[in-house]
């Protein structure tokens, strides 16, 4: 949303997610309403908690590139 000009992107997710559940249909209409171009929504709509993982599988795989071993914590 960043991205894309979205003026307070954080506080628009926050006002969709504090203190309900969010849904498939919430979060669809949330991505519905955005102002982003169609493909970005469309790829957004696409993601699912199973499929998204960030960048989790590349820090996993350097994890010694990101993080600083002190105190004699090594990792085998």
């Amino acid at each position: 949303m960043r991205r894309y000009g979205i003026p307070e992107p954080y506080e628009k997710l926050k006002e969709l997610t504090r203190g309900q559940a969010v849904t498939k249909d919430s979060m669809q209409q949330f991505i519905d309403g955005l102002d982003i171009p169609e493909e970005v929504r469309s790829r957004l709509s696409q993601l699912t908690p199973h499929s998204y993982t960030g960048l989790a599988e590349d820090l996993a795989r350097d994890i010694e590139k990101w993080v600083v071993l002190e105190s004699g914590f090594q990792i085998k």
